[in-house]
């Protein structure tokens, strides 16, 4: 009997009260196809009814693959599970996955993503569930907000506070999924999968065990298909003994807004040259700080937002190579893609499935990571996961917690305020007009990175803004160094709205850093 099946034929195995695992990263490997299928059959049929999805990342985005949209719909969706959910622009309207959950309409929760990993593989085995301590004193711990993004999640809690061994950990069930719905590049008859098109494999062998072994079907999205041994075994990442259905979507993007690039997926090595620049501007100044933090023979994280400039900051200064960076989809290496493509690395050196890349930065096995920060708090907590003014706006925490846990050396970069005119001009920072909102507070709106807990494990964390480089220092933020040309106490201290300390050597900024031409950056052996 053959795999191959039409799209809607795949998701009538979908039954009432499953529990659905989706394989995605925004537009990457999405299997966007299966979700519209899923969608068209509930408004056609009213069937599937109350499910629970769960996205370890983000399935969908605002900019062309609608991802879980499809089946964001009353009556449909009952619950979601995400490490992170389809964000885009301020003035755009919602995703209505965004409008079910501002309206109590489904019960949401925000779960670092490499604890949703942990929790399908621990339901994969049978075994009872996550004992962690990825997201202590975090909005994850339950004495705060419990990874509940609405009153309707509140009412259901997803995680306890448990004594093992004399430590507390944070308790997640295991969750055995239903059905899992994965993507790939091409399967055989007989339902064997390759990925030689895809950015990533993310956690398509982990979904689809899990949801073999608790009885449950996986339905697989691909370009093509081959005929029965014509696939390398070494090539093969899931293979055909887990997969029940197999859909075909010849126009499937490879990411978002890309319908193919052979870099992406490791069938081409891009020439360095190929690689823009970055525009000299405010940003550029920030990404090049941020840069000088950097050890050669580092291995490094790094995070959507200023600090995704400096893998290019490194290529203009001859650099490239000298720290190997990270990303949370699994690229090992290369160069890592910005706006519509990131989440995605060219010139990649190795691929890892997305569970075992978290279980690396969870363990703090990294040297550092890079990443951004909307607010930070008087204690050096850090927001990174809400805006709640726009909730859409930001995706949710996604890999961030798992990362920042035990991280040994966090850089955190961005604006100092929020809304501020300024320029560069004859190597300084001009500013022209003062934002109208602070970002360094007394208290953050969620926390994402606890800054008590850095002080408790001994992390260094620094913040890299255009005015100012301030560090954590015994649970206070302390300004180490300043911007060419800015008035300490006008354009810094009294533009935060909580108290900054100053250290007693502070220094001025790198003068190269505002020019320019290529500085020069030198980097010391770790």
């Amino acid at each position: 009997m053959t795999k191959v099946l039409t799209a809607i034929d795949a998701v009538r195995l979908v039954p009432d009260n499953a529990i659905v695992a989706v394989n995605s990263s925004s537009g990457l490997c999405c299997p966007d196809s299966v979700l519209e299928a899923l969608g068209a059959r509930f408004d056609s049929e009213g069937a599937p009814r109350n499910l629970t999805t769960i996205h370890p990342i983000a399935a969908g985005d605002m900019f062309g693959t609608k991802g879980v949209d499809h089946i964001a719909k009353p009556g449909m969706l009952s619950r979601i599970i995400g490490g992170s959910y389809p964000s885009g622009p301020t003035n755009a309207e919602p995703p209505m996955i965004w409008q079910m959950i501002t309206a109590n309409q489904v019960k949401a929760y925000n779960v670092p993503s490499g604890v949703l990993f942990d929790i399908l593989r621990e339901g994969a085995a049978k075994r009872p569930g996550v004992l962690t301590k990825v997201g202590m004193q975090t909005f994850v711990d339950p004495d705060l907000e419990g990874c509940a993004m609405n009153d309707a999640a509140r009412a259901e809690p997803i995680v306890t506070k448990r004594e093992f061994d004399g430590e507390e950990w944070l308790y997640f069930k295991a969750i055995a999924p239903d059905i899992a719905i994965i993507r790939a590049t091409t399967a055989d008859e007989r339902g064997n999968l390759t990925f030689e098109q895809e950015g990533a494999y993310l956690g398509a062998m982990e979904m689809a065990l899990a949801a073999r072994n608790s009885g449950g079907k996986v339905i697989a999205q691909v370009k093509r298909v081959a005929k029965n041994g014509t696939l390398r075994p070494h090539d093969v990442r899931v293979p055909g003994i887990l997969v029940d259905a197999i859909v075909v979507a010849p126009e499937q993007l490879q990411t978002t807004a890309t319908a193919y690039d052979p870099a992406i997926s490791g069938e081409l090595i891009r020439p360095l040259d190929t690689f823009n620049t970055a525009e000299f501007n405010i940003g550029k100044v920030i990404a090049r700080r941020v840069a000088q933090e950097l050890k050669t023979g580092w291995a490094v994280n790094i995070g959507f937002g200023v600090s995704a400039n400096v893998p290019r900051i490194l290529v203009e200064e001859g650099l490239h190579g000298a720290v190997t960076w990270m990303i949370e989809q699994g690229a090992v290496g290369g160069v890592p893609l910005l706006d519509f493509k990131f989440g995605c690395a060219a010139n990649a050196e190795a691929f890892v499935a997305s569970p075992h890349q978290f279980s690396y930065f969870q363990a703090g096995g990294f040297d550092a990571s890079l990443l951004s920060f909307l607010e930070v708090g008087q204690d050096g907590s850090v927001n990174v996961s809400r805006l709640s003014s726009v909730p859409h706006r930001t995706a949710g925490a996604g890999g961030f917690v798992d990362i920042t846990s035990r991280a040994r050396k966090i850089v955190f970069s961005g604006n100092f305020n929020a809304g501020a005119k300024m320029r560069l001009e004859d190597g300084r920072l001009v500013i022209d007009k003062e934002g109208k909102v602070a970002k360094f507070v007394d208290k953050v709106d969620q926390v994402s990175f606890s800054g008590a807990r850095a002080k408790e494990q001994g992390q260094e964390v620094t913040y890299v803004t255009e005015r100012c480089v301030i560090c954590l220092r015994d649970g206070r933020l302390v300004v180490t160094e300043i911007a060419r040309g800015l008035d300490l106490q006008k354009d810094v201290l009294e533009q935060a709205a909580t108290q900054l300390h100053v250290a007693d050597n502070i220094r001025e900024m790198s003068a190269e850093l505002f020019l320019p031409e290529p500085m020069g950056l030198r980097m010391a052996n770790a």
